[in-house]
């Protein structure tokens, strides 16, 4: 299929992150973009303003006809009454990763992969290649505060692109340049076990063009079993190629120095995203972006929407935001928090996302939320998944030892915070806490 040629394309759940990037990227094109979603968000809104046409009513007749690409995630259900009359009258359906893939063939394309910090790194390589000139097209998991948007322009035929191991998506791409943060168990209801993630791992990894290169997290087990040549980058492992030699974590932010002599100010807060820098100057060192250009990107990389986000600081409260839903996320986010605000009260609210993940990763997940002084649990967060028997907040909660603890629903959740005093407050998760955001601050404004 000749994507430049489409004139009409539909997206059934268009609000989603990637789908969304893909929509952009298809109406930059001049294509008549439209689609469906199940409701509206800021992110749908701002499709419209953009030219996009989205509706949120599962109706057949408002199905762009003239259509020659259809677009859908997973996502969807399978009852689904739009994408069922799409496949009954034979309209050219495609998963996301599917186009995402051909696109990234005719393109020299970064693919970064992982279990976590895909997001942050896609955006520190993005950001680096444009503010140095070198230039890129992007598709991102997330909204980049430097371009407040998740999908980027390029002229050239550089591709930086997330290579999501959800229903093993990333063997679409073909990758020139393959970045690994973490191989961690997760999506092990597509997997089934740690095993299986790995393998998935190494045969991803090893797509990399002959010639290319694989820039990885030094010491994760998939490292011998790779093709082609590695870069292994650490934050503190001195036996990485790139690793950092010293650093410092204040309030302003992180001042880094890495083992080449390359300096910078990370303003963006986390330990963790001090590794993630790591990861994307070893993109840019491979394509030969001068030192001073790396430096200055960095030190002007403003972060990913919902990625240690600081909502709103009081004379009272300072409350931050994060989408990390898997329990090593949540450890480095509560370290970080730590690192920065010593001394001070913790209270994190977590959103867990996905019956199995929560099933699957308890016991993670209660060890890694132990790091805050009080633990809120919200209901599980279903997505796309039916509930499973026995697996509720609870299954977090029970295995919480600190007993500052509780399960509360969103109304009692604003509640509690109308009526209590915090420190420092973090809402975490990947499902619709987002839509919490708002009144949280809002109380935390009103008291201050």
């Amino acid at each position: 299929m000749q994507l430049d040629k489409i004139k009409n394309v539909y997206f059934v759940g268009i609000g989603g992150i990637g789908m969304s990037a893909l929509a952009r990227y298809f109406n930059l094109q001049g294509a008549a973009v439209s689609g469906y979603d199940r409701t509206p968000t800021a992110l749908t809104e701002q499709l419209q303003k953009e030219g996009i046409k989205i509706h949120f009513e599962d109706n057949i007749d408002l199905i762009d006809k003239a259509a020659e690409l259809v677009i859908y995630t997973p996502a969807i259900p399978k009852h689904h009454a739009e994408l069922n009359y799409i496949i009954t009258n034979n309209y050219p359906l495609f998963k996301r990763a599917e186009v995402l893939g051909m696109l990234s063939r005719d393109k020299f394309t970064i693919a970064v992969s992982g279990s976590h910090g895909k997001t942050t790194v896609s955006g520190m390589i993005t950001w680096i290649l444009k503010n140095s000139g070198y230039d890129c097209t992007a598709f991102l998991g997330g909204i980049c505060s430097n371009f407040n948007s998740n999908f980027v322009h390029g002229e050239n035929d550089v591709m930086v692109a997330e290579a999501d191991e959800y229903d093993r998506s990333f063997m679409r791409l073909f990758p020139n340049i393959t970045v690994v943060t973490a191989v961690d168990s997760d999506h092990l209801e597509i997997y089934g076990t740690q095993a299986e993630v790995e393998k998935a791992f190494i045969e991803f990894a090893n797509k990399t063009e002959i010639g290319g290169e694989i820039v990885i997290k030094a010491g994760l087990p998939i490292i011998p079993y790779l093709e082609q040549h590695t870069t292994k980058y650490a934050l503190e492992n001195t036996e990485a190629d790139l690793f950092v030699s010293n650093y410092n974590i204040t309030l302003s932010g992180s001042e880094v120095e890495l083992n080449n002599g390359i300096c910078y100010t990370l303003k963006y807060p986390g330990i963790h995203n001090i590794e993630n820098s790591v990861a994307a100057v070893a993109v840019a060192l491979h394509l030969e972006i001068s030192h001073e250009n790396i430096a200055e990107s960095l030190n002007t990389f403003k972060g990913i929407h919902r990625r240690f986000e600081l909502v709103t600081s009081t004379n009272k409260s300072v409350f931050i935001d994060d989408y990390a839903h898997h329990p090593e996320e949540i450890r480095m986010f509560l370290l970080s928090l730590r690192a920065i605000y010593k001394d001070k009260k913790i209270t994190a609210i977590f959103q867990p996302h996905l019956f199995t993940r929560t099933r699957d990763l308890a016991d993670g997940f209660a060890s890694s939320l132990d790091i805050a002084d009080e633990i809120i649990l919200l209901p599980i967060y279903p997505a796309r998944e039916e509930p499973i028997e026995g697996v509720t907040a609870d299954t977090i909660l029970s295995r919480i030892k600190n007993p500052k603890k509780s399960i509360l629903n969103k109304e009692e959740l604003l509640l509690n915070i109308q009526e209590n005093e915090f420190e420092i407050l973090c809402t975490i998760g990947a499902g619709d806490i987002d839509k919490l955001i708002k009144p949280i601050a809002d109380i935390i404004n009103a008291k201050s």
